[in-house]
């Protein structure tokens, strides 16, 4: 009788757990670790908060957070200001951040073209994804115009108050948008699209022209272009903008805007493996 060696390094199976792995069970968290990227989170989500205000939001002893940061911190995944006394994402957490970047070929293809849309329009591009009900922002060109729009890589903002957000939540079907929806319509300014009705109005016209328009819905001054991009099977993936002043993109510059923005999302899609040659209805 032949017997297999299980225990043969060349012959062995590679695992993403352990054999005895049960995936609902509490015992496969580590307590502290979730603290410590619970932590990670908040700081992340702020531009600096101090321990006390740290201990208030968490509900954490300040003696215990000050142990999971100076832990962050020995790695560099997040660094103290000695003279604000208030803690920042650090060198190591951006390194970890860019291999995710890197894993993905959006971001790299994409690259090239938000430069060459930037010297078009003379406005910033972006690159965006949804993520958790919000838009990541995976890539920025920023214009050489003094007065701008900043969305670092790593940035977050609402789905339904950005020109990228309204892209993508156009192609959410429609269980996952009253869901979103249900959750509530926090207005930021008064262009902003406060309730189901008027959002749903306004996706329509995304889905009709292809392309989306965030008119100073999130900051008053600001106006930004954003058109969708799409993978192989035609799913939109990603959305991609132009963002201005307004005293640069008044109304009668939209259309051409768009017509720029729409070119250089088509070309990503192009590249992610979506078909140019046959619309896309929705």
């Amino acid at each position: 009788m032949a017997f297999q060696d299980n225990d043969n390094p060349a012959e062995r199976k590679p695992r993403g757990r352990p054999r005895a792995f049960h995936p609902k069970t509490e015992q496969n968290t580590i307590k502290s670790l979730d603290r410590a990227m619970v932590v990670l989170g908040t700081v992340a989500s702020n531009d600096g908060v101090s321990l006390s205000a740290l201990s208030q939001r968490l509900g954490e002893s300040p003696a215990t957070l000050y142990r999971v940061l100076t832990t962050l911190a020995q790695h560099q995944i997040v660094e103290t200001n000695e003279s604000t006394q208030t803690w920042h994402i650090g060198a190591g957490a951006f390194l970890i951040g860019s291999a995710f970047l890197r894993r993905t070929s959006l971001v790299e293809t994409s690259r090239p073209i938000l430069r060459e849309l930037m010297e078009t329009t003379g406005e910033t591009a972006n690159l965006g994804v949804e993520k958790d009900g919000h838009v990541l922002f995976l890539g920025q060109v920023e214009t050489h115009a003094p007065i701008r729009a900043f969305f670092p890589p790593g940035t977050l903002s609402p789905l339904h108050a950005s020109g990228i957000g309204k892209v993508l939540l156009a192609y959410f079907d429609t269980a996952r948008l009253n869901r979103f929806a249900s959750a509530g319509l926090e207005r930021f300014t008064d262009q902003t699209l406060g309730s189901k009705q008027a959002l749903e109005a306004d996706l329509e016209q995304v889905r009709s022209r292809g392309y989306s328009v965030d008119d100073q819905e999130r900051n008053i001054g600001m106006r930004c272009i954003a058109a969708p991009i799409r993978n192989a099977l035609g799913e939109v993936i990603a959305g991609i903008s132009v963002s201005g002043p307004t005293s640069r993109i008044d109304q009668t510059q939209i259309p051409a805007l768009a017509e720029a923005v729409i070119a250089a999302a088509s070309r990503v899609s192009h590249a992610m493996g979506a078909g140019l040659d046959r619309p896309y209805t929705d």
